[in-house]
């Protein structure tokens, strides 16, 4: 099937003289995330990971993805002829270096400018002028031959109240109009579904577990524009727009729009705006290039959602502690399958008031599953549960107060000393980096070490970041804010820790063939104390669930890392066990005990 799809798009690329077409995982707004129709390179490779790229020659197909995905590419590209490249392994050439070796004077890039963001696009851009060669990137070849793709999405949109968002519309327009003056910007055109969302205080449902709706805004300095189908906005919506003096257009307007602009300086973030806004743009006005002054705005949570997102971790502990009181209860003793499991967690999250969906699809991974970071089970991967070795559950949800993510590794049974050992060291490195205490300046790369530390000295590593930020009622994963101990140019997630941030902590051990583990909790960044050195910070741990203590070597661990999560246990039961039953409490108790 593959093949064939391969086969038809190279067919497409010979009429059109292109010799090497690019698929990037992207949608018109960069988002991380996308809906059904903007699978496209899912289409083209059968590689059903959330990130990657692909890239056809006449010869060759290669998917570019990164270390969570590696087991899985290896074993959805067998068959297909589609080469594996591993992002950031030794000798591996990235997608633009791969790009610029195979062009040659006179041939052609090609790809949808839609969904290609306008950093990217302008560097094959300039890498074909230089090389003489042609950029073909008004059409979308893959759409010409996927006769049976999905239609946009179309869902409604609601408003999130004030008392829930924290500020109103108009102050948050304010602010950003006040940071487009500093930069000279006469137009703010903003791309990304997130900030949008956060901007006008809306929700929608046009990616799965992502509340956001397809949308352009162009903030002016007297008027603003949504451009949207108007179909998804109900009269209360579209009275709430009015009533603020946003201007509804259609969804597809925004490129005439962009094209009509006028000697007008227009501000722009070329990660999140798609190359073909931004070539629109250039046609008559000026393109400045620079973060979305809501990036930094949306990322420093205001005290109302700090507030709701506590209420938010409280709700999903509650959920969590009962699931794994009942996977610890039942193991062994009725059948639990990855699938079962993972629908038993997320029913007890919708007994929970103001649960909304989950907020990203659960990660249940049973023993060697998961050593796939990003494992997915299916009908034919579903492993039955045994009472022996991990179970690894990464979730979350969305409730009006906020969005959750956490990751649990459960023992079900007898351990090896090994298995023990690795469960020890997560924990020791999950805790060291939550009980961190820095100056005011620092990122997520000069803490991660305090997490990856215990992990080094054992040899072992991950092939992903310790931490990302969390979106409120948005992306889980959110900018500029994580922990990582290399600066990675295609994520934005080394930005300066500020206080009101909420960044997760998960650091893991992956064994291919044998098991995964990962502890993740969610970490407030708050102020500690000042003094003449300077500001001090430090994290405030809002994830209220145990760690598991039968995996747990104590003898591993010092002192101090015993009082540290002694003292996190002992806040876990004093939070969770007043929404427990007798039994679930009693439980809990055994479970948080001091070591």
């Amino acid at each position: 099937m593959i093949q064939e799809r391969l086969k038809e798009l190279r067919a497409q690329m010979q009429e059109r003289g292109i010799d090497i077409y690019i698929v990037p995982t992207s949608d018109f707004h960069q988002s991380e995330y996308v809906g059904e129709y903007f699978k496209a390179r899912k289409y083209m490779t059968g590689f059903t990971g959330s990130a990657g790229t692909a890239v056809i020659t006449k010869e060759e197909a290669g998917l570019w993805t990164d270390g969570r995905y590696f087991i899985q590419a290896e074993k959805q590209l067998e068959g297909s002829t589609v080469k594996l490249f591993k992002m950031g392994e030794e000798g591996v050439p990235k997608v633009e270096e791969y790009v610029k070796d195979h062009l040659t004077e006179g041939s052609c890039i090609g790809f949808d400018g839609r969904v290609m963001d306008a950093k990217s696009g302008e560097k094959y851009a300039k890498m074909a002028e230089e090389k003489k060669a042609a950029l073909y990137v008004k059409e979308d070849l893959v759409g010409n031959i996927w006769k049976d793709r999905p239609q946009l999405p179309a869902n409604k949109v609601w408003i999130l109240e004030d008392a829930y968002a924290g500020r109103s519309m108009a102050d948050k327009i304010a602010d950003v109009r006040t940071k487009m003056q500093k930069e000279g910007a006469d137009i703010h055109i903003l791309s990304s579904l997130y900030d949008i969302a956060w901007l006008l205080n809306l929700r929608g449902g046009d990616i799965d577990h992502v509340p956001v709706f397809l949308s352009f805004v162009s903030i002016e300095k007297e008027q603003i524009l949504l451009f949207v189908n108007p179909q998804i906005l109900d009269k209360e919506v579209q009275d709430y727009l009015e009533k603020n003096h946003v201007t509804i257009r259609p969804y597809e307007d925004i490129y005439t729009y962009a094209q009509n602009l006028q000697k007008v300086k227009v501000l722009i973030s070329a990660e999140e705006t798609n190359y073909r806004i931004a070539e629109c743009i250039r046609e008559h006005a000026e393109v400045l290039e620079g973060e979305n002054p809501s990036l930094m705005l949306k990322a420093v949570k205001n005290e109302t959602e700090l507030k709701n997102t506590r209420e938010a971790h409280l709700k999903d502990a509650v959920a969590v502690t009962k699931f794994m009181y009942w996977l610890k209860t039942n193991i062994g003793k009725v059948e639990i399958s990855e699938i079962s499991a993972s629908d038993y967690l997320e029913e007890r999250r919708k007994e929970q008031e103001h649960y909304l969906d989950l907020s990203f699809d659960t990660i249940s991974a049973y023993g060697p599953h998961g050593a796939m970071m990003h494992y997915s089970a299916t009908k034919e991967s579903n492993a039955v549960l045994k009472p022996e070795g991990f179970l690894l559950v990464d979730s979350g949800g969305h409730y009006l107060e906020g969005t959750t993510d956490i990751t649990r590794t459960f023992a079900l049974g007898a351990l090896t000393d090994e298995e023990k050992q690795h469960f020890t060291a997560v924990c020791r490195s999950n805790m060291n980096l939550a009980n961190a205490k820095f100056l005011y300046g620092c990122c997520g790369t000069n803490l991660d070490i305090l997490a990856r530390g215990p992990l080094w000295d054992l040899g072992i590593d991950y092939r992903c970041g310790t931490g990302h930020g969390v979106g409120h009622i948005l992306n889980v994963h959110e900018g500029p804010n994580g922990f990582r101990w290399k600066i990675v140019p295609e994520r934005n997630d080394s930005g300066k820790l500020e206080e009101g941030m909420i960044t997760t902590d998960e650091p893991g051990v992956y064994i291919e063939g044998k098991y995964g583990i990962r502890t993740e909790n969610e970490l407030i960044c708050v102020k500690d104390e000042k003094n003449e050195y300077g500001q001090f910070m430090r994290f405030e741990n809002i994830t209220y669930v145990p760690i598991d203590l039968d995996a747990i070597l104590p003898e591993e661990m010092s002192a101090k890392e015993r009082r540290e999560l002694n003292e996190y246990h002992q806040m876990v039961y004093e939070k969770v066990s007043p929404y427990l039953t007798d039994e679930e409490r009693e439980w809990l108790k055994t479970y948080t005990r001091p070591i």
